[in-house]
């Protein structure tokens, strides 16, 4: 009708690339192995990163492939498939990029040929054992959140002679100076003079943990060693030994694309296996000189039910049976003579 507008047509919603193209770029950072996501805000916020030449401040900003990234003056390249190693931390190492007391790290002391990586989790100076490494800040994340649910078991040794029911304080979950620990799976394994021996496992990394849950019940830890993460084992691995998790455990265990062209993991790194033997030792040993060719046997024809018996009572009965023959003095010809005369125990008389 005439004089009547029509109504304004409903606005169309936004289309999804209008949203904004590529990744965080904390999150490339982490991808890329550079640090961890957190850790990459900070370097953010500290102008220690640039896109395509310009300094930024703020974490909030998408990167694409296209674009240019450097980390103080470093180029960073685009991101590996995500990769995990199996360290054997020894005691006496800190696990942390940098030390401020300049105490020796963990990154200080992995083989030169290894990537960049980052630790998932932590372990204390003065404990030992399974440290899992990874290239990826993400896996790095996803490892570490509490939601993962992976069971830790730690080897303890503590100072002192307990009982079961004095360890039941732990399964049940103790408060040390305000903070709730969780329930602990604690198990008496054996006594050693002084010491016990213990196997913890538990499910959350609060700081020194076990060590203040045991000094709670009045026992002291002299030695803690993690033996597993989740399904990973601590194996044969020695102190400073490094091994690569291979792509298809990783992607069995975490449903990690991973990269089906990149190689098998070489194996472990500090410690190398010994080098096999060469072919002509492992070959069968040639005969002796002078040695005559004996022709093959011909196979034994199959015995008859009882043959088998009668023959073994012949053989004994030869064996066993006087020969009369006299025995003598003289050495076979290129035998030394025996002290003493014939060996005791020569053939019985008749």
């Amino acid at each position: 009708m005439a004089g009547k507008e029509k109504p304004p047509a409903p606005k169309t919603p936004a289309k999804a690339t209008d949203a904004p193209e590529g990744e965080r770029i904390a999150k490339v950072l982490s991808r890329a192995g550079i640090a961890s996501r957190r850790e990459a805000e900070r370097l953010i916020e500290l102008g220690e990163v640039q896109v395509n030449g310009k300094v930024i401040t703020s974490p909030a900003l998408n990167v694409t492939p296209r674009d240019r990234i450097t980390v103080r003056g470093e180029p960073v390249g685009q991101p590996e498939p995500p990769r995990l190693w199996l360290y054997y931390k020894p005691e006496g190492l800190v696990t942390s990029a940098a030390d401020e007391k300049g105490r020796d790290t963990v990154f200080d002391h992995l083989p030169e040929d290894m990537p960049r990586v980052m630790s998932v989790g932590r372990l204390d100076l003065n404990s030992e054992g399974l440290l899992l490494l990874t290239n990826d800040g993400e896996l790095k994340r996803r490892l570490e959140l509490p939601s993962t649910g992976w069971l830790r078991k730690y080897r303890v040794r503590v100072k002192g002679n307990p009982t079961d029911p004095d360890l039941e304080p732990l399964r049940k979950g103790v408060t040390v100076e305000g903070e709730r620990f969780q329930p602990m799976e604690v198990r008496l394994d054996r006594h050693q003079g002084a010491n016990a021996w213990l196997t913890v496992g538990l499910r959350e990394g609060k700081n020194r943990e076990i060590r203040r849950a045991m000094s709670h019940i009045g026992l002291t830890v002299n030695r803690l060693i993690r033996i597993s993460y989740g399904p990973f084992r601590l194996g044969e691995l020695q102190p400073g030994e490094v091994e690569e998790v291979k792509p298809r455990i990783l992607r069995d265990q975490l449903g990690l694309g991973g990269d089906s062209a990149r190689p098998e993991p070489a194996g472990r790194k500090a410690a190398p296996k010994p080098a096999a033997k060469p072919a002509a030792q492992t070959a069968a040993k040639p005969p002796r000189a002078g040695a005559r060719d004996k022709p093959a046997k011909p196979p034994k024809a199959r015995l008859k039910p009882g043959e088998g018996l009668q023959e073994l009572s012949d053989a004994w009965s030869a064996i066993t049976r006087p020969s009369g023959r006299k025995v003598s003095d003289r050495p076979a010809a290129g035998r030394p003579a025996r002290p003493g005369g014939p060996r005791a125990g020569g053939p019985r008389k008749g």
